[in-house]
Formats: C-alpha cells, structure tokens, sequence
C-alpha cells in the first residue's frame, strides 16, 4: 500500500514537472496547420466592467473538424501584478504553428501581431500596475471613470497599421524578439486562466465563430467578460481585417502530425523564445488559403472603445482626473 502511494506521488510529481516545463520555460507549442489564420477583424473594445479587469485580445484558434475560428477579446479579473502576452501565429518548417499566450511580470514577444487596445506589435501600452492596483491608459482602452478611478492618459501614436495574424513567411510580420524581450522569456510565466480557457472552449462550440461561415467577420468579436456570448457587452466586428480566401484543402489535411510538428520546429522550438524568428520561405503558401496564390494584406488600424488610435510612442502623459466620463 505504502509503495502505491509512493508511485502515485511520483507520478503527480512528474506531471506537475512537465507542466511547469511547458508553463514557466515559454516554449510550448499548439497546434502546427499548412494554412495561415485570416486577417484579424476590425472591432470595438467592450467597455471595460470595473476596476482590476485586463484586456485579452482576440485571436483566430485551431480546430481539427472546422478549422480556424475567432476566439473573442475579453476582459478578464488578472492575477495582481501580472501583465498577459497573448498567443501568436508563427511560420517555421512550412508550417503554421501556435505559441499560447502567458501571465508574467512583463509582456513578452507575441509575433508583432498588431492586436490593437494596446497591443501593437511590441509590449503593451493599455495601463500598467502600481502597486496591487492597475491603473488603465484612457488613450487605448474603453473606460468609464465613474466605475473605474484608476486612469491616466498617455497618447499612442499609430505605426503600425496592418491586420496580419501571423509571424514570418511570405506576408507575415517580420518582428523578432528583441534583447529585452529574451530577458522576459525566462522570467516564471503562469498559462491561461481557467476563465480563458472556458471561453475558448464556449467560442468553439459556436458555429459562427468559424472563419469558414463568417468570412472573417464573426458576429461576436469582443466580450465584456469571459464566456458572454450574448446580451449588451457583446461588439460585433464591423469587417474582416482583409479579403477573406476560402482554404483548398479540409482542416484534416491541413492539420500537421505530431512527428511533422518537431521535425518542422527542430531547431526552432524556442522561437519568440529567446531565439531569432525563423521566417522561413512559404512563397507557395497561402495564408488562409491554397499554395497557388499570393498572401493577403491587410491595412487599417483597429477600432478603439473611444476612437482612439494605438501603438506604441507615447508622446506626453498627464494623470486623468476622476471625474471626467467618457461618451
């Protein structure tokens, strides 16, 4: 009895290592596909529900049968002192693979994706933690200051302008990970909270979620809070980030093996990581698309709650009084 009890703690221990492997060290990878995610979708931020809620950008996530679906921005209640890195999509081995997202001190690389609210390619600028209270950047993201006091004001300009979701290849953004951004790699990261995790699982049970039935412009872009799938927090996207291709081949067989996986990332597993982006070459793929055809682009800014523009040069700062509302 002594002696299964010990192998059963062995076991958990083991586990709990590996899981932390793939949590703290940064290097997990999802899901590898042949074909790129579409265009990120222009929508509106949510207002934000109240004090101490972080804004999680949406993201195009992976599924075997239906293929790419839309994964809606949210706010969600953040671990005191932690900022959140969102997922990307990278190019590497010819093949399209995903980097989860993470809870950490700092924000660390996410591809240069242009997630918008803060999340223009490099770190975020949306608000910042001081002390055991976060106080929100009013320029980039959606707030009424009669439920939310903790506000400041520092203007964004925009830089980057551009809709694709993925890093590397042919259309891709070319942002590799930067000195600073290494450093933050090996700090200890915490996965998605289980709040996240639900809402991802609610948005792929959601047949409008698919690229494939709403061409790149899901119905519920962004949420209020997690798994809100309906009601009055719910923004719609006012149009796909850019043309909408559908794919030539079935999800099945654009999903990548687990042996395919590691021989098309050997050498590359820790990209974004602390090491270089391999950007490879797919000049004979088609983000969202069949092998044949040019990678779509992508222009535009996205939408702010309040109209404001985003990225990452803060020009002046002055603190926001608390009484001032926003229309």
């Amino acid at each position: 009895m002594n002696n299964n009890r010990a192998i059963r703690w062995l076991i958990l221990a083991g586990l709990v290592f590996s899981l932390s492997a793939a949590s703290f060290a940064g290097v997990f990878i999802g899901a590898s596909v042949r074909i790129g995610p579409p265009a990120i979708p222009v929508y509106a931020q949510p207002i934000c529900p109240g004090p101490g809620y972080f804004w999680t950008p949406g993201y195009w996530a992976w599924d075997d049968v239906g293929g790419y679906y839309w994964v809606p921005g949210t706010w969600v209640v953040a671990p005191v002192g932690m900022l959140w890195t969102p997922g990307y999509w990278g190019w590497g081995g010819g093949v399209y693979s995903w980097y989860p997202g993470y809870w950490g001190p700092h924000v660390g690389f996410y591809g240069g994706i242009n997630y918008g609210f803060g999340y223009g390619g490099v770190g975020f600028v949306g608000g910042e933690w001081r002390g055991g209270a976060f106080f929100y950047n009013r320029s980039v993201t959606n707030i009424n200051v009669t439920n939310v006091t903790n506000v400041y004001n520092k203007t964004v300009v925009v830089n980057n302008v551009s809709h694709v979701s993925y890093n590397g290849g042919t259309g891709g953004t070319v942002a590799q990970p930067t000195p600073e951004e290494q450093r933050f790699a090996q700090e200890q990261h915490t996965p998605a909270l289980a709040a996240q995790t639900q809402h991802q699982q609610a948005a792929s049970q959601n047949r409008a979620m698919f690229a494939s039935e709403n061409q790149g412009r899901p119905s519920v872009a962004a949420t209020g809070r997690p798994g809100e799938f309906s009601g009055g927090g719910v923004v719609a996207a006012k149009s796909a980030g850019a043309a909408y291709h559908a794919p030539a081949m079935s999800p099945q067989q654009a999903r990548v093996s687990s042996a395919e996986a590691r021989v098309a990332q050997s050498g590359n597993a820790n990209r974004g990581m602390g090491s270089p982006a391999n950007r490879g070459n797919n000049a004979d793929f088609h983000p969202n698309n069949q092998p044949s055809r040019q990678p779509q682009g992508g222009q535009g800014s996205h939408q702010q709650g309040g109209g404001h523009p985003q990225q990452h040069q803060p020009k002046q700062e002055h603190e926001q009084s608390k009484h001032e509302g926003r229309g």
